[in-house]
């Protein structure tokens, strides 16, 4: 995870379900760099997003 910059910035709110075991997880990393639940898991979304395959490139690595 060394290319996981944790930064604050604005998005709209949502609401999502979701294990308690994983949320408690969420908050004590969240709490480690110092940014809100919300925050961190946008910032999750966008480095998995960023870091996704493709169909085709999912694909080669089976």
């Amino acid at each position: 995870m060394s290319d996981f910059i944790p930064k604050q910035y604005k998005k709209d709110a949502i609401t999502i379900r979701m294990d308690l075991g994983k949320l408690a997880k969420i908050d004590e990393l969240a709490s480690k760099y110092g940014l809100s639940r919300s925050e961190f898991i946008n910032q999750c979304i966008d480095y998995a997003l960023d870091h996704m395959p493709s169909p085709e490139e999912q694909k080669n690595l089976e």
